[in-house]
């Protein structure tokens, strides 16, 4: 659980207006990707939302890692439920390298997403209007 709690925190670091946002939002900063944020779906005690960065191959966009976190408001934890891709992003394929030995998938997920929000927050990003 203080994973859960970690990321948590760290998420509203880089969205801070989580609890009122509804809808796709964009962060840009100077030197990274465009980091994507679509508020999926929303309830009393959760909101379920992807993150992820966008490139292009073959003439179509990817959506890597196309994460999709549940936020618990009423427990403060986040928990990444999903997330798929082969990593096109450097510091993606060095965390998931650095991880791969973990001890499961859900394990994995949400380490890799600590480390992602850590390094989202040190690129910047902050998620505040569409």
């Amino acid at each position: 659980m203080a994973l859960y709690e970690s990321n948590y925190l760290r998420l509203l670091q880089v969205i801070p207006e989580i609890h009122r946002l509804d809808g796709y939002y964009r962060s840009s900063v100077a030197g990274d990707c465009d980091l994507h944020v679509e508020i999926l779906e929303r309830s009393r005690y959760t909101i379920t939302m992807s993150l992820s960065y966008f490139f292009w191959e073959n003439n179509s966009r990817v959506a890597d890692p196309d994460m999709k976190v549940r936020l618990y408001l009423d427990g403060k934890l986040a928990e990444a439920m999903r997330f798929s891709g082969d990593h096109r992003h450097p510091e993606l394929r060095k965390l998931s390298r650095k991880h791969r030995q973990d001890l499961n998938s859900r394990w994995r997920r949400n380490v890799l997403l600590n480390k992602w929000l850590d390094y989202l927050m040190d690129q910047g990003h902050l998620v505040l209007e569409r």
